[in-house]
């Protein structure tokens, strides 16, 4: 199974997890600082960046009623418009944003948040889309997604099974290119929530799929567990440093975190390896380690072989130690002298 994310980027089970920074709000409102990340990205060794493709509008109506007031967590209190226009990526910003992705060659995609951002989005070409939690449930912006015939990254906070389900299945109208990210949409989300245990359900419920975290912790821990429950996708909220003061800034990492979320991911994946009980290279000279069987006194030839006779010791250059009951009883051909091993030829069968 091989899919491909981008000219040169494609995810296999023999690949190492793909590192998407995702910029969302931290450009504070501010198109330099929103370029800056893409560039700080590839720096600290980012696969991808993702932006999101939305304007106010797109997503909300402008209203202050009691509906549309966050009543609690990192938002509480603040209307959804002004929310979102505070964190939207102008639409006027993108044309410089895939520019600059090119320049600096990592590959750049897109969460569009309505059917106009993503006719938008087609000038630029993107080699993927993504479809983020709160839209999971937004059959008709999944189906027009997919019919761009781009392989699209499923995140999957809040959604119960059947909600994923049946994502999947109107993607799979289209085609079957699909990354399914185990989420949990609580910003920031605890460690004690982050239940990377759900990589192993979805696992199960989607055999065929690549699967990856969106994670929204303030830490680098869930997305390193998750590598090792075989996550190929690893997408983090990334800011240029711990003095940005974003609505997505409590929950996203540093490039210093970026960074060492590359390095440690890429050495998990690696220790992971294959299920096999191959002796490895690093291995074959620790042989001298192992015990084989000596004899604990002088023994004559014809002796009748008592557990008094015989000890294990290391090295293993006699018998192997696993042999010890299997020549009790036995004759010696030969004498053998104390702390001598005891070689099958000494031993009469």
């Amino acid at each position: 199974m091989k899919l491909k994310v981008s000219k040169k980027l494609f995810i296999s089970n023999k690949t190492k997890p793909i590192i998407i920074a995702e910029i969302s709000a931290n450009h504070c409102g501010k198109k330099n600082i929103f370029l800056k990340h893409i560039i700080e990205a590839k720096k600290a060794g980012a696969d991808m960046v993702k932006i999101q493709t939305y304007e106010a509008d797109d997503l909300t109506i402008k209203s202050k009623r009691r509906n549309f007031k966050i009543k609690s967590g990192l938002w509480k209190n603040k209307y959804l418009w002004d929310l979102y226009r505070k964190a939207q990526t102008p639409y006027d910003w993108h044309d410089d944003a895939f520019k600059l992705a090119k320049k600096v060659k990592i590959p750049i995609f897109s969460t569009p948040f309505s059917v106009k951002a993503l006719k938008f989005l087609d000038k630029f070409k993107p080699s993927l889309y993504k479809v983020a939690s709160f839209e999971i449930t937004d059959l008709n912006l999944i189906r027009e997604i997919a019919k761009k015939g781009k392989p699209i990254i499923l995140s999957t906070g809040m959604a119960k099974l059947n909600e994923i389900l049946n994502a999947v299945k109107e993607i799979e109208k289209v085609h079957k290119k699909i990354i399914i990210l185990h989420c949990v949409s609580g910003y920031p989300t605890p460690e004690d929530e982050a239940n990377i245990n759900s990589i192993n359900l979805l696992k199960a419920k989607f055999p065929n799929k690549f699967l990856g975290i969106s994670d929204h912790t303030s830490d680098i821990n869930s997305s390193l567990a998750a590598v090792a429950l075989g996550a190929k996708v690893i997408e983090k909220h990334f800011k240029l440093s711990d003095k940005i003061k974003s609505p997505d800034s409590k929950f996203s990492i540093n490039p210093v975190q970026l960074k060492e979320l590359k390095i440690r991911s890429e050495s998990i994946f690696l220790s992971i390896g294959k299920p096999t009980t191959k002796i490895s290279t690093s291995e074959k000279n620790s042989f001298i380690f192992r015990r084989s069987i000596f004899a604990s006194r002088n023994l004559k030839k014809n002796t009748k072989i008592t557990d008094l006779d015989i000890i294990t010791k290391r090295p293993l250059i006699g018998i192997s130690a696993d042999q010890y009951f299997n020549i009790l009883g036995k004759k010696t051909k030969i004498n053998i002298s104390k702390h001598n091993p005891i070689f099958k030829k000494y031993i009469k069968s």
